[in-house]
């Protein structure tokens, strides 16, 4: 026979996945997610800045002007592209 899902090894990812869940939420305070919020309203703000007046598209130049890895500043492209939701 093919090589399968083993359902066992399924289940525990599953309940260690939770389990990790579980402990992000216990320490996860409310106001710490506030300043996170306003903190990545703030990069926002400043990258829709970075585009419309000096015509940063690229996220290596983008992450240069932030101070962020390219991959941040790439989901901050990528966010400001798709709009308000």
């Amino acid at each position: 026979m093919g090589e399968g899902v083993d359902p066992t090894q399924m289940c525990q990812s599953l309940v260690d996945k939770v389990a990790q869940s579980r402990q992000l939420q216990s320490i996860t305070d409310p106001d710490l997610l506030i300043l996170f919020e306003d903190w990545l309203e703030e990069l926002e703000a400043e990258t829709r800045l970075l585009v419309k007046e000096h015509s940063i598209d690229n996220e290596n130049d983008l992450a240069a002007s932030l101070g962020l890895s390219p991959r941040g500043a790439k989901f901050l492209l990528t966010k400001i592209a798709k709009g308000p939701l």
